[in-house]
């Protein structure tokens, strides 16, 4: 009996800046629903054109699952949308609920860049989805967060508390961002595994670095992140993943497990 090998899909990972100002980080890996490897260093783009351009030459003719960080469809005007008011009561108790996005508000930035990027990357075969399917076959874009996906994937009691806000110390700060990339090395004996990040980053001390390079850290941190959810999503679907909001005013998926008295596991 000839037994065909699963095809490649390649897992992309988008940590996106809300403006063409400033750097998006990018992550890209490969493989299939029981694995994948990280093909090369995470890295950081400007522009919405480089970003698409990365993508096509990354992904050739193969399917592909690309995990956004950023607002891909935003309908209201002001407000917040119902995707982040579910997420944020699901996980009020890990601090982990995102910002409220609304057009009125990504104006200030240019407008919703999801948007654009999604009508740019619709002539290459993507199309949104609201949720990831196991072993799902195609190329879609889907909206994540790594705040809620840290917390049940590495099993936290709290958010890491790298990102920049009111009352957050560059101690703190750099202590987490510490955990984070040592939990992003883990990755390869999770399930499934992602391969190639046992020594990432290993030659950067987090204690040492500036302003500029701690962000470029964290960004591409998310970016291999939000790859990772895209592996896990195409693994495992709704056995251990949920979406939240809906496909017409825009969803977030991510690492979900059913509540109990002890957390989200």
């Amino acid at each position: 009996m000839n037994i065909k090998p699963l095809p490649q899909t390649v897992y992309l990972g988008l940590d996106l800046a809300w403006s063409e100002r400033n750097p998006s980080g990018l992550a890209i890996c490969a493989g299939t629903p029981a694995g994948a490897r990280l093909l090369q260093p995470p890295s950081r783009l400007l522009t919405n054109e480089t970003i698409v351009q990365t993508i096509r030459v990354a992904i050739g003719d193969a399917p592909a699952i690309l995990a956004v960080d950023a607002p891909l469809i935003v309908p209201n005007e002001t407000g917040r949308r119902v995707a982040e008011a579910q997420l944020a009561a699901a996980f009020r108790r890990y601090d982990a609920g995102p910002h409220p996005a609304n057009r009125r508000l990504l104006q200030r930035y240019g407008g919703v860049r999801g948007e654009t990027l999604m009508a740019a990357l619709a002539a290459d075969g993507f199309v949104y989805a609201p949720a990831i399917e196991a072993g799902m076959s195609g190329r879609f874009i889907v909206e994540v967060f790594p705040h809620p996906a840290t917390v049940v994937l590495f099993q936290l009691p709290r958010i890491l508390k790298y990102k920049a806000r009111p009352g957050r110390s560059p101690v703190e700060r750099r202590r987490e961002l510490g955990r984070y990339v040592a939990l992003l090395r883990g990755l390869a004996s999770s399930d499934p595994p992602l391969f190639g990040v046992e020594r990432l980053w290993s030659e950067i001390d987090v204690d040492r670095l500036g302003h500029n390079a701690f962000k470029a850290l964290e960004d591409e941190a998310d970016a291999l992140l939000c790859a990772y959810v895209g592996l896990y999503g195409h693994r495992w679907g709704a056995a251990r993943c949920r979406s939240f909001g809906t496909a017409a005013g825009g969803a977030i998926f991510t690492p979900y497990w059913e509540e109990n008295g002890d957390g989200i596991r």
